[in-house]
């Protein structure tokens, strides 16, 4: 175990500064530069700012002392748009709205997801299966760029029970809309997977064997079904994990809650590079993180993985 473990951590680090190396070269590489404007600057004060921020210099250059930065001293460099700020700054401010929705997003959409997924296998072709099925289809056709308008429509405008946007320190009537519009796409597809993945199980040989040696039924859901049904529903959820917690630019955006996604999108338009790569790196690390967690974990459940 320890040796597969050493050898995906072998493989995340490399794969963490291709994505590093790729991701500067084709933002240098776009048309435009961060500090060209409708009012052109004079070419010797453009040449300054490059200078001051290191944009002069060749670009194997410019790449490697943003990896010293970032290696040495988790430095994303100044932004370039917002002069009294810093890229660590947005994300210190941004991420840890983003974190908080996503990760409830997340709690919600697995409880749920996999809750109503064992039960519509359980009650295979019944009316709780017709019912998870519906559910499931209706809520992957409603992603979340569809699903917050409805939501501050009916909960917002018409019902007057929570508000339509703003954080508030992440006060918990703020949070729900949020954590609903990002998580029910992702719920609809844990139930899905999950039921069918149970189903599966429930119909394997030893599990009809199981049965027909009167094992009781508890027994054989939780000691012998649950575990291996879990493993396509876990190879799903590690992606899904990392895209929840990086949260939504949809969901920020609108409910206007001061997230990472936000900056995302300001510094797009603004092209300010340096905080794009910062998001993009930091996005890019968490998926490779997890991903790798979910490997070990599968690794851990299924031991002919390891080989």
């Amino acid at each position: 175990m320890i040796n597969f473990i050493i050898r995906r951590l072998g493989v995340a680090i490399p794969t963490l500064l291709v994505l590093i190396v790729i991701s500067f070269i084709m933002m240098h590489s776009a048309p435009g530069g961060p500090f060209n404007s409708e009012k052109p600057l004079p070419p010797e004060v453009l040449a300054n700012i490059e200078a001051k921020y290191g944009l002069d210099r060749p670009l194997y250059q410019q790449i490697g002392t943003y990896i010293y930065n970032i290696v040495t001293h988790f430095d994303f460099g100044p932004s370039y748009k917002f002069k009294d700020r810093t890229v660590n700054d947005m994300i210190e401010s941004g991420f840890p709205v983003t974190l908080t929705y996503g990760f409830w997003a997340f709690v919600f959409a697995v409880v749920l997801g996999i809750s109503l997924g064992v039960i519509a296998a359980l009650k295979h072709n019944t009316k709780g299966d017709y019912f998870a099925v519906g559910f499931a289809i209706v809520g992957q056709v409603l992603p979340n760029f569809v699903m917050a308008p409805i939501l501050v429509l009916v909960f917002t405008l018409h019902l007057g029970w929570l508000p339509g946007g703003g954080w508030r320190g992440g006060q918990i009537q703020y949070i729900i809309l949020p954590v609903v519009a990002l998580g029910t796409s992702f719920l609809a597809s844990i139930a899905r997977i999950t039921r069918s993945s149970m189903l599966e199980v429930l119909n394997a040989n030893y599990i009809r064997t199981a049965r027909a040696k009167g094992m009781p039924f508890h027994h054989i859901l939780f000691r012998h079904t649950l575990k291996p049904a879990m493993l396509p529903v876990l190879s799903y959820l590690g992606p899904t994990f990392v895209i929840m917690i990086t949260g939504s630019v949809i969901i920020d955006v609108y409910f206007t809650t001061g997230g990472i996604g936000a900056y995302f999108v300001n510094a797009a338009l603004n092209r300010d590079y340096s905080v794009i790569m910062g998001v993009t790196i930091l996005l890019g690390a968490l998926t490779i993180l997890f991903n790798t967690i979910v490997d070990i974990l599968y690794a851990w459940i299924d031991p002919k993985i390891r080989l």
